[in-house]
């Protein structure tokens, strides 16, 4: 299926673009069932705040009925919507009045073993930290080094995925995903107000959590912490949860309230 730019069919961009130049932007990644965007609203909502966080002049309307087109036409898939800045001559300074300019890519549904959902996965102890800048903390930027870095730091079959911490030690989350510890009955996840990025599936848990009258706290999470927990697992807008083995000498088993949520956002992305 063809890329979209600006609602139009396209192969192409401008070498003049901010996106390319900088990483001038934001970007949201959705599954896509029976040609509908799985969990729009959220993915929305956190594209509308990094929008405002970064000035980014967008139509949020527009943008709401491309990727309903778009993924009608994509019918089964990934579909990554960037926004960048747009066009600019050299330098950092950006004109307020351009508007962002909007790509759309579409692609199959990756294809994960069942191992990782059904009996969980192990976690690799990147030693790529991510460093704490409150103003993009949360965000999706196009930022992604520190991402690409920790990714290189393994290739074997054994990791499923790696565990990434901030520059003062704190877990935070996965390499592409976020992480939750179960711990009697509580669940807890990462204060994000420092770096990390706002997952659509971690703010979708915590209020499947509050529903259920689950106790969820965020908050910072220490090694010692995350050693003693009872439960580890991870999550995604495009597959939902896995439980979490292990992760260098540590180790956890899929409980309870691990499988109860890992439950609920499966039913969430084959709605």
């Amino acid at each position: 299926m063809h890329s979209w730019v600006d609602g139009q069919p396209a192969d192409a961009l401008s070498l003049k673009d901010r996106g390319l130049a900088y990483g001038d932007g934001l970007f949201e990644t959705i599954a896509v069932k029976s040609g509908r965007p799985q969990l729009l609203e959220r993915h929305l909502q956190r594209l509308a705040e990094g929008c405002r966080r970064l000035a980014l002049t967008a139509d949020q309307a527009l943008i709401r009925s491309e990727l309903q087109a778009y993924a009608a036409a994509l019918g089964e898939g990934v579909l990554k919507l960037i926004l960048t800045r747009g066009n600019s001559q050299r330098g950092y300074a950006a004109d307020p009045a351009t508007a962002a300019r909007r790509i759309l890519q579409g692609s199959a549904l990756p294809v994960y073993p069942l191992a990782h959902a059904e009996q969980g996965i192990r976690l690799f102890p990147c030693t790529t930290r991510l460093a704490e800048q409150p103003l993009l903390a949360g965000l999706k930027h196009l930022n992604r080094l520190e991402q690409v870095l920790a990714r290189a730091e393994w290739r074997d079959a054994e990791h499923a995925e790696g565990l990434m911490r901030d520059t003062s030690g704190r877990v935070i989350e996965g390499v592409f995903s976020n992480l939750f510890l179960v711990s009697q009955g509580r669940l807890l996840t990462a204060d994000l107000s420092r770096c990390g990025v706002a997952g659509v599936m971690r703010a979708e848990i915590l209020f499947q959590a509050e529903s259920l009258g689950i106790p969820a706290q965020v908050g910072d999470i220490s090694l010692d912490q995350l050693q003693q927990a009872d439960e580890v697992f991870v999550c995604n807008s495009v597959y939902g949860v896995w439980p979490v083995l292990g992760c260098a000498g540590m180790s956890w088993s899929a409980g309870a309230l691990t499988r109860k949520l890992q439950g609920i956002t499966r039913a969430l992305l084959d709605a």
